[in-house]
């Protein structure tokens, strides 16, 4: 049968009734988004952000450090509405793994607990990857330069390590320059720093303080350095002559841990890792000590950062797990920062104060690392590393 056309008019009316129903729906819906995109986390109480966390119910955290375990249980004890899902991996690792997943666009962790500050400020920053958060309560306990880029809960340490039960008169060296001769030829142990970044950054430190080394070599060896071919600086000479008498490259901490530090040793090497590591002598039968006093210095200290991911699934339980771990007002920092209320590691915040039997920092007189200059640099210390293994 044949059917007269519809006057445009009314089609146009029809159609615009029938898509109405839509239009309102999508209304609806963006206000929503909108508002939930628009939540000012730095202006919630405590107990709003624990609401809205609790409703998440679940945060992701990468960690550069075991001690994650103890985080979490700890954090699950205060928040039991909340399940913490934590993987420890080694802060090179984790770089790699963030920056991966963020490019795939894929599922990643909330929260990164990261060390090596130079990648994570040129790119993983730089790059979108992560983002700040500044707990507010912070704010007036912490100084300036741990609450950026990233905020910094504590500062850890790569360092020259003895064992202080077959040198029980203190470190057996007084100048790094002595790990060059034929003494210690064999007998100092290390993580290869072109597997592990705060190796890397630990090198590159000695290079950077190039100035430095060169007065330490001539208050040894009495007379002023003299650079091989190819040799930059005064830092790279002592990495080179180091690698020249046989230092041991390893691929983990533990390694290093349990070869200097193992009890019963007449003669054991010395090396570069934690100070807090002495944490684990009881443990592991270890006798790890710290060289303290050694020129022109024992290594680098550096910051231990805490950041939230890119549209993070979770965004309140991660910024409660980051405030988590920048401890409570307490003078040891409470449950969130107890397992890193070691000697060794250094609190961030001026109202926690260091344990009892911690060297003081300025006693322990590491090079404090400068991320962005180190950053610059590391690069060509790479590079220069190939070239001399």
């Amino acid at each position: 049968m044949f059917r007269r056309p519809m006057p445009t008019r009314l089609r146009s009316a029809l159609v615009v009734a029938a898509a109405f129903p839509l239009l309102v729906g999508l209304a609806a819906c963006a206000p929503a988004a909108e508002a939930e995109d628009a939540v000012d986390y730095s202006a919630l109480s405590h107990d709003e952000l624990v609401e809205l966390a609790t409703e998440e119910g679940e945060v992701s955290v990468y960690a550069f450090t075991s001690r994650i375990a103890t985080v979490e249980e700890a954090f699950e004890a205060e928040y039991p509405g909340i399940d913490v899902v934590a993987t420890d991996i080694s802060s090179t690792e984790l770089i790699t793994r963030l920056a991966s997943e963020h490019a795939a666009g894929s599922a990643t962790a909330d929260v990164a607990y990261v060390s090596d500050a130079p990648v994570v400020v040129t790119e993983l920053l730089a790059d979108g990857v992560l983002e700040a958060y500044l707990p507010p309560r912070m704010e007036d306990v912490l100084p300036a330069e741990y609450q950026t880029p990233l905020v910094a809960n504590r500062l850890s340490t790569k360092v020259l390590m003895y064992n202080e039960e077959a040198y029980p008169d203190g470190s057996p060296v007084s100048n790094l320059w002595e790990l060059t001769e034929a003494e210690w030829a064999g007998k100092v142990v290390l993580v290869d720093p072109n597997v592990r970044g705060d190796y890397l950054d630990l090198v590159t430190e000695m290079s950077l303080r190039a100035d430095d080394m060169a007065a330490a070599y001539e208050e040894h060896f009495g007379t002023p350095i003299e650079l091989a071919d190819g040799v930059e600086d005064a830092g790279l000479q002592f990495v080179s002559d180091l690698y020249a008498n046989d230092a041991v490259l390893v691929d983990d901490t533990d390694t290093v841990n349990a070869a200097i530090g193992a009890l019963g040793q007449s003669a054991p090497p010395v090396g570069f890792t934690s100070y807090s590591d002495r944490r684990d002598n009881e443990d592991e039968g270890w006798a790890l000590q710290v060289a303290s006093g050694v020129a022109p210095s024992p290594g680098i200290v550096f910051p231990a950062m805490l950041g939230l991911t890119a549209n993070a699934e979770n965004p309140a339980a991660a910024r409660l797990l980051i405030d988590f771990m920048m401890g409570d007002d307490t003078e040891t920092g409470g449950a969130g920062f107890e397992p890193f209320y070691v000697a060794g590691d250094y609190p961030t915040r001026t109202d926690v104060v260091a344990p009892e039997d911690a060297l003081p920092l300025e006693e322990l007189a590491a090079w404090i690392i400068d991320a962005e200059a180190s950053a610059e640099r590391r690069d060509a210390v790479a590079d220069f590393l190939l070239t001399i293994q």
